[in-house]
């Protein structure tokens, strides 16, 4: 039977992710895995889970497994509102922030339509927006293309500002008001993505663009990185009157985001137990990636570089212009050993020879053994 003829129009433009066939196809414990962005379960506060449980179900009893109010429950924005210094009535919790991306594409794009991005961007941002047959361009090409001699539309800019995924990168001051400016010069909208803006392990916190330009921002966040990513947990901020048509769209999604899961956060967030968790995730992460790079440092052949991030969960690195890791990877992986080539980050596939490495989520004891071990196959393909 052929099954093809009852897809829809947007089925072929769906990207398949590499690092969930990863997942898909390896035992992860059975390899050292630099590819994921999974959070460390050390950092997962699994002795508060069930006092807060408990408590969650004395103070609300039933109404906790009970269908909720699309915007989120009350406490849990009103949480969110003070924490970040806005109105309750400009915050919305999703169910993820990988969600808030999907209903930003889903609300505001239709096909052929622009979004400008940097350029690696999010491999789960690049699948939403091409599956609503958009065109994502790089922020700093030259012009935006004509389509049948008519300019096509751009709706928003999407930028990870704060350790930047893949990247690790975070911009500066200068660079997030030359981004309000071209939105506003372009009349378009700004999608800010802030999952790891939380995760900072040194230097200066930079002001959101949120906050630089709260009238054309929708700002996302997520509880993944900083309860446990089990809860599929996110929020987005921004104008009431985008968050109004964000609000009907989520009615047809899924009705309502996790009732009970939202509960626990409030939980977690009131009692004071967020940030002091926080405090322990940092240190434990900020030791993870100094042990990366100083172990990049003492293995990877010269001609290899990375960066430094400041903060999240990600180091990028760059190859002699020999060595393609797409072609590597299988090399890698029967080895023992995955990471993401960077290719997949870039909208034209570029950039063959970079790779994302993740420092959060891998066994300590197989971090050296792996490092070593890519390295040697990176001098080999040199």
């Amino acid at each position: 039977m052929d099954y093809n003829k009852y897809f829809s129009a947007d089925v072929p433009s769906f990207l398949r992710s590499p690092v969930r066939e990863i997942f898909r196809k390896v035992d992860l414990s059975a390899i050292c895995s630099f590819a994921g962005g999974y959070p460390a379960a050390c950092t997962f506060p699994l002795a508060d889970i069930p006092g807060l449980t408990e408590r969650v179900l004395e103070k609300y009893g039933t109404k906790a497994l009970q269908y909720g109010a699309t915007q989120g429950v009350p406490e849990l924005r009103e949480l969110i509102a003070s924490r970040y210094g806005v109105p309750v009535s400009q915050v919305q919790i999703t169910t993820s922030s990988q969600q808030g991306i999907d209903v930003c594409a889903r609300v505001f794009l239709d096909p052929g339509d622009v979004v400008l991005a940097s350029n690696p961007i999010y491999l789960g941002a690049l699948q939403s927006f091409r599956a609503y047959r958009a065109q994502v361009l790089p922020i700093d090409s030259e012009g935006v293309p004509a389509s049948a001699g008519i300019a096509p539309k751009i709706k928003f800019i999407y930028v990870i500002p704060d350790f930047n995924n893949p990247t690790g990168k975070t911009l500066t001051l200068a660079e997030r008001e030359e981004l309000v400016t071209l939105a506003r010069e372009l009349d378009c909208l700004i999608v800010e993505d802030s999952p790891y803006r939380e995760l900072r392990y040194s230097g200066e916190a930079v002001p959101t663009i949120r906050e630089l330009a709260p009238e054309r921002t929708l700002q996302l966040g997520s509880f993944s990185k900083i309860f446990a990513p089990g809860f599929r947990l996110g929020w987005m901020i921004g104008p009431e009157p985008l968050l109004e048509q964000i609000y009907v769209c989520k009615q047809c999604l899924d009705l309502c985001p996790p009732v009970l899961d939202q509960y626990l956060a409030a939980e977690f967030l009131a009692s004071g137990l967020l940030d002091t968790n926080l405090q322990k995730t940092i240190a434990e992460y900020r030791r993870r990636r100094d042990r990366m790079v100083s172990l990049l440092e003492k293995y990877m052949p010269s001609g290899v570089s990375w960066t430094y991030p400041e903060g999240g969960l990600f180091l990028w690195l760059t190859l002699p212009s020999a060595v393609d890791t797409v072609a590597l990877y299988d090399q890698a992986l029967a080895a023992g050993v995955a990471y993401v080539a960077g290719s997949f980050f870039y909208t034209d596939g570029s950039h063959r020879n970079t790779m994302r490495l993740n420092f959060s989520f891998v066994d300590e004891s197989k971090m050296e053994p792996g490092i070593k071990l890519l390295a040697e196959l990176v001098r080999q393909a040199v």
